[in-house]
This record gives C-alpha cells, structure tokens and sequence, in this order.
C-alpha cells in the first residue's frame, strides 16, 4: 500500500509531465510516477545513512603513518540548482594516527554524500570533515573531478567540461611535499591493474 507521501510524489511527477506537454496516460507513461518514486528514493538515499556510523564501523588501531590513498572512486549525484546529474570520479587520502579504517567505507562515505542533492564543492568537505572527524588521522585529501549535466544539457551546453574541486586537511594543507605527493599519485597514469 503506498503512503500519503508516495501518493503526493506521484502527483507531483503526473503534474510534472503534464507542465512539459506529455500525456500521463499514455501507455508507456503510466508507472512512470511509481518509477520515478522507487529511483529517487535510491538516488537520494544518502540522507537516511550516517557518514560517521559506517566510519566507525570498521576502525582498526594501527602503526602505519603513511599515505592511504582510494583512487578513481565513481560517484553520481544530484545538483541541487537544476536536480540534473553530476558525474564523476573521487579521489580520497588520509595519513593515519593510530587508526586505519576499512577500505570500502571510504567509497560508501563518498556515496552517503554523493546521493543527495549537492554543489560540488560541499560535497567535496563534507566527505573530508566526517573522515577527519571520525577517524582523527593526521591529514586527509580529496579531490572531485566531475561532469554537470546542468551545463553539459542546457544552459552554455558545453559537453565534456570537467569541475575539479578539492578540500584539504591537518598535514596535507601545511606541508607542501605531502600535498605534491599526493597530486603525483592521483595524477599518474594507470599502472598494472590486479
């Protein structure tokens, strides 16, 4: 049975495809309210997860204190002007301080942020505050290369246009050979893959 709040989502979109002149009886249209219900609550699932519970949720004490870096983590999100996709790849680094965590939970971080609406360049701090925060290394780097669909669709229409933002921390902001070690490797080419 759906909600009062699927209900008026599905109204909306009906509404939606009617104000740009479609017909929302038409055969092929008919789920296509329900459709658009079921992805969005996909596409924005970030906003029910906690960034920090899947950070401590696999935290480890370690003596390491060298550069672990994820590099080319693929992410799609919502720009919250036009509501029209953003694309793009991640690139997060952090130099532990007594603790390392799991490496999965960094790409899942970026999706927590990744999967609601966003600027770029929020979404870029909000993944290096809650690692930071959470695991309390001694520096953390990201950096954001995207597509925008609201630029590449409409307005200057300029296709294959690429946003890059980043956000550093701690030691990657105050030193400068572990900023420039951190740009080599995200910089380099593809090596031997496993």
């Amino acid at each position: 049975m759906k909600t009062a709040e699927q209900e008026a989502f599905e109204q909306a979109v009906v509404t939606m495809m009617q104000s740009v002149g479609e017909d929302p009886t038409r055969e092929g249209l008919l789920k296509t309210p329900e459709r658009v219900y079921k992805a969005y609550q996909f596409i924005f699932g970030g906003y029910a997860q906690n960034p920090q519970e899947i950070l401590e949720s696999a935290l480890f004490h370690t003596s390491n204190d060298e550069m672990v870096l994820i590099k080319d983590i693929e992410f799609y999100s919502t720009c919250e002007h036009h509501l029209l996709p953003i694309i793009g790849r991640a690139h997060v680094a952090y130099i532990p301080d007594g603790k390392v965590v799991g490496l999965s939970k960094i790409p899942r971080v970026v999706d927590v942020f990744a999967r609601r609406m966003q600027i770029q360049e929020q979404l870029t701090e909000q993944i290096a505050d809650a690692i930071m925060q959470t695991i309390e290394p001694k520096g953390v780097a990201v950096v954001l290369q995207a597509r925008h669909m609201c630029m590449e669709m409409r307005g200057v229409e300029k296709i294959n246009s690429t946003t890059t933002s980043s956000a550093l921390r701690g030691l990657f902001k105050r030193d400068e050979k572990t900023r420039m070690e951190f740009f080599n490797l995200i910089n380099a080419p593809a090596g031997t893959r496993y």
